[in-house]
C-alpha cells in the first residue's frame, strides 16, 4: 500500500469512525480480499471496499461472493447499522470490470447477473440501517450497490451516475429498477439514456442521495441515522405517478423521440430497450428485475454492445501507452487562435501552468475569455474554475518561454512562419524543455530543418474543440528522442487525452484519412447531389457530422489548405479542388467562422432543409455511401502499410477518438473486417472503373487479407 493511499484511509477512518477498535483490521486485515471492515463501540460496522493493487475499485463477480460472506457476518453480528464505502481516493467505484464480459455467454452472464441480484437483495433486506458513502466517481454498478442501501450520504466532489449506454447497455444490477423506487423517475431515466453523472448537489436535489455534505460531517450523519434522526423523505408525487402504465407510455414516447436525436435505434439498441421494459414493467420492481436481467443479457450479444465494448479497450490500451510522468508542469502556448487559446485553456484546467503568448493582445484576451466559459462550463465549479483561469497566465512578450517545461507552438500553418519562432525560442530554452508544434500536416522532418537540437522536438497535434475531442496525435520523426516521445505521451495522458503515435507524413493519420472523405463530398455537391443527402447518408452510417458540415466546420480555407498539403506529399492520384470551391475561398465564405460557406448558418447552426424534403428528381447516387466511406478506408490501410501509424488497433482507436468514426462499428479497420477485406477490395475496384482512380485499393488490402 502506498504511502498516499495509507494517509487517505488513516484519514478517512479517523474522521469517520475515531472509536473503531480493531483499526488495524481495517486497513491491513483481509479476510475477504476486496473488502475490510471493523465494529466500532457503537457497533456500526464500516465496511470498506479496496481492491489490492488497483487504484479504483471495479466491481466483479468476486467482488459480490465477498460481499455475501460479509453479509453472512452483519446478520450474525446484528450491528447498530452499517456503513459502506470506498478506501481509495479515487472514489467509490468506476463500475463494472468489463473484461468480465469479454468471451462469456448470454447464458453465463445472465447467471453472473442472477447471483449479482440475489446478494444486493440480501444487502437492501438487511434489518439495521444500511448507508453508503459516496465520494469521488460512483458509476454503473458502483452506484447499484450504492442504491441496494437504505441510505446514501454523497460527499462534495462526488459524481454518480449509470454510463453503461456507452457500452451499448443499460445498468443490470437492479439499477433499472431501484433507481426509480428513490429518485424522480424522469431523472433517474434520463441518467441511464444518457450516461451523463450528477454531483452530489443534484443527486441530492433528485433524490438519488439523501444528503449532500462534507466529509467532515460525514459521521455525524450516520450518528443520525443511526438514532433516527435523519428520516427518508417521501416518495414524491412522480414517482408515484409514474407507476400508473398511462403516465409512462406517455413519456416513453417522448423519451424515444428524444434517444431518436442522438442515437438511432438501428444502432444503439439500448436506450430504446430500456424505456421498453420501463413503460411495459415500472409499475412493478419484481417485473423491472426480470426484464433487466433478460434484456441486458440479449444486448450484451448484439453487434452494437460487442463493438462499444472493443472501444473501451481501445480508450485504454491508448492510456496504457503512457510510461512513467511527464515531469511537465508549466506550459507555455505560442499563439492564441483558435487553436493555440484551447489548449492552453485546456492544459490550464488540468492542473498545468500556462503562459499564452500572441503577437497581440486581443487574441490572448478572447482566448482567455472562451477558455472561462469551457471552464465554468466543465467545471461547474466556481472556486475550481477560479483556480483554474488564475492558471493561465497572458504573456504576450513571451517570458514564460525561459521557464517553460513544455513549449507548444500553435501559429499558422505555414513552415516559414513556424522555423522563425523556433529560431527565436530554441535559444531561450532551459535545460530539459521540449519544443512542439500543433501543426495538423506539416512534415516535422521540414519543421526541425535548422534546430540546434531537433531529439526535443515532436508533433501534438491537438483536435478542434480540444475541450471535447480526446486525441492527440504525438508525431515523431527521424531525430526525434525516445524520452522526448515518451515524455509527450505521459503528457497527454496527463491532460485526460489519448495518444496516438505516428510518424511524420502528409496528414499524419487521422487527416490523412478524413481529407479524402471531406473532398469526396464536395465533388458530388458540384456534380449536383443535395448537399443534405450527403451529410444524412453519412450520418446514418454513423459519423458524428456529415462531410460537407464538416468542411464548413473546419473552414473551407484550411480544407483547401490541408487538401493541397496532401496532394503534393502523397503519391497516387487524389481528387482535384474544385474550381467553385476556390472561388468560395477567394470571396471570403470560408465555412461557419463567417456565418457562410456550403450552408448558410444562424447562431451557430447551419440551414438545413431536410432530407425528407429534398424534391423529387433531386440527384442521388447509388454509389454515395461508399464514395464517401470507402475512400477513409483505403488511407488508413495505406498509412498502416508505409508505418505511419504501427497496427490496426492504434489506428481504430485515432479515426473513433479523433474523428468520430461510427463507435458502434468498433473502427474503421475492424468494420472492414466485418464486411469482409475481399468484398471492399472488390467494391473499390468497381468504384475506381466507374469514378475514376482515386478509388484504387491500396496494396496494404492483401496484408489485412
Amino acid at each position: 500500500m502506498t504511502g498516499g493511499k495509507t494517509a487517505y484511509m488513516d484519514k478517512m477512518l479517523e474522521t469517520l469512525a475515531p472509536r473503531i477498535i480493531e483499526l488495524g483490521a481495517a486497513r491491513d486485515a483481509q479476510p475477504h480480499g476486496n473488502w475490510r471492515y471493523a465494529m466500532d463501540a457503537d457497533r456500526v460496522f464500516w465496511l470498506l471496499l479496496d481492491r489490492p493493487g488497483k487504484s479504483v475499485n471495479v466491481v466483479d463477480r468476486e467482488v459480490l461472493e465477498e460481499l455475501n460472506s460479509v453479509i453472512d457476518r452483519i446478520e450474525q453480528e446484528r450491528p447498530t447499522a452499517v456503513v459502506l464505502r470506498s478506501a481509495k481516493p479515487a472514489g467509490f467505484a468506476a463500475g463494472a470490470d468489463i473484461n468480465q464480459f469479454v468471451g462469456a455467454s448470454t447464458q453465463d452472464i445472465r447467471s453472473m447477473l442472477g447471483q449479482g441480484h440475489i446478494v444486493l437483495d440480501r444487502l437492501a433486506a438487511l434489518s439495521m440501517p444500511t448507508i453508503a458513502v459516496i465520494h469521488g466517481h460512483c458509476l454503473g454498478a458502483g452506484l447499484e450497490i450504492a442504491l441496494a442501501c437504505r441510505y446514501r450520504l454523497a460527499v462534495h466532489g462526488a459524481s454518480l451516475g449509470f454510463p453503461e449506454v456507452m457500452l451499448g447497455l443499460h445498468p443490470g444490477l437492479g439499477g433499472t429498477f431501484r433507481s426509480l423506487e428513490v429518485a424522480d423517475p424522469v431523472e433517474a431515466m434520463t441518467m441511464m439514456l444518457t450516461g451523463k453523472p450528477v454531483d452530489a448537489r443534484r443527486a441530492r436535489s433528485i433524490g438519488l442521495a439523501d444528503a449532500a455534505l462534507e466529509e467532515r460531517h460525514v459521521a455525524n450523519a450516520v450518528a443520525a441515522i443511526r438514532s433516527g434522526e435523519m428520516r427518508k423523505g417521501d416518495a414524491g408525487l412522480r414517482r408515484r405517478a409514474f407507476s400508473l402504465r398511462p403516465a409512462r407510455s406517455l413519456l416513453a414516447k417522448q423519451m424515444r423521440r428524444k434517444a431518436a436525436e442522438t442515437a438511432p435505434k438501428a444502432h444503439y439498441p439500448a436506450p430504446y430497450k430500456l424505456i421498453d421494459i420501463w413503460e411495459a414493467n415500472g409499475g412493478s420492481a419484481d417485473a423491472m428485475r426480470k426484464a433487466e436481467l433478460d434484456s441486458f443479457a440479449e444486448l450484451i450479444e448484439t453487434p452494437t454492445a460487442q463493438n462499444l465494448v472493443r472501444v473501451f479497450f481501445l480508450r485504454e490500451k491508448m492510456r496504457g501507452l503512457r510510461s512513467g510522468k511527464s515531469a511537465i508542469a508549466h506550459v507555455h502556448v505560442i499563439g492564441a487562435g483558435a487553436m493555440g487559446g484551447d489548449i492552453a485553456a485546456w492544459a490550464a484546467r488540468q492542473g498545468f501552468t500556462v503562459t499564452l503568448q500572441d503577437i497581440d493582445l486581443k487574441p490572448i484576451g478572447r482566448a482567455i475569455k472562451a477558455g472561462a466559459g469551457m471552464m465554468a462550463a466543465t467545471l461547474k465549479n466556481d472556486l475550481k474554475t477560479r483556480d483554474a483561469l488564475d492558471r493561465l497566465i497572458p504573456d504576450p512578450d513571451g517570458i514564460g518561454v525561459a521557464h517553460a517545461d513544455l513549449v507548444i507552438e500553435a501559429a499558422p500553418e505555414r513552415i516559414e512562419v513556424k522555423r522563425a519562432i523556433y529560431q527565436t525560442v530554441e535559444p531561450r530554452l532551459k535545460d530539459g524543455a521540449l519544443l512542439a508544434t500543433n501543426t495538423s500536416a506539416l512534415p516535422l522532418e521540414q519543421l526541425s530543418d535548422g534546430l540546434a537540437d531537433p531529439s526535443r522536438f515532436v508533433g501534438l497535434h491537438f483536435f478542434n474543440p480540444v475541450s471535447r475531442m480526446q486525441l492527440v496525435e504525438i508525431v515523431s520523426h527521424p531525430d526525434a528522442g525516445d524520452e522526448t516521445l515518451r515524455r509527450a505521451t505521459a503528457f497527454a495522458v496527463e491532460l485526460s487525452r489519448l495518444p496516438a503515435p505516428v510518424r511524420s507524413a502528409p496528414g499524419f493519420l487521422v487527416n490523412r484519412a478524413l481529407t479524402p472523405y471531406m473532398a469526396e463530398a464536395l465533388l458530388m455537391v458540384g456534380e449536383g447531389v443535395p448537399k443534405e443527402r450527403i451529410d444524412a447518408r453519412a450520418e446514418a452510417f454513423g459519423m458524428p457530422m456529415g462531410p460537407v458540415e464538416l468542411a464548413d466546420r473546419v473552414g473551407l480555407d484550411i480544407a483547401l489548405e490541408v487538401s493541397a498539403s496532401l496532394r503534393e506529399g502523397l503519391d497516387g492520384d487524389f481528387p482535384e479542388t474544385p474550381a467553385w470551391l476556390v472561388q468560395m475561398v477567394r470571396e471570403g465564405r470560408l465555412g461557419a467562422k463567417t456565418n457562410g460557406g456550403l450552408y448558410e448558418y444562424e447562431g451557430g447552426k447551419p440551414k438545413k432543409i431536410h432530407v425528407d424534403a429534398i424534391p423529387d428528381g433531386a440527384k442521388d447516387d447509388a454509389d454515395l455511401e461508399d464514395r464517401l466511406i470507402l475512400p477513409m478506408l483505403n488511407a488508413v490501410v495505406a498509412a498502416l502499410r508505409e508505418g505511419v501509424v504501427s497496427d490496426p488497433d492504434l489506428a481504430d482507436g485515432a479515426m473513433v477518438f479523433g474523428t468520430g468514426f461510427a463507435p458502434f462499428r468498433g473502427g474503421p479497420m475492424h468494420y472492414a473486417r466485418d464486411r469482409g477485406v475481399d468484398a471492399i477490395v472488390r467494391r473499390m475496384e468497381e468504384l475506381a472503373e466507374k469514378h475514376g482512380p482515386r478509388f484504387r485499393p491500396d496494396a496494404g488490402w492483401q496484408a489485412l487479407t
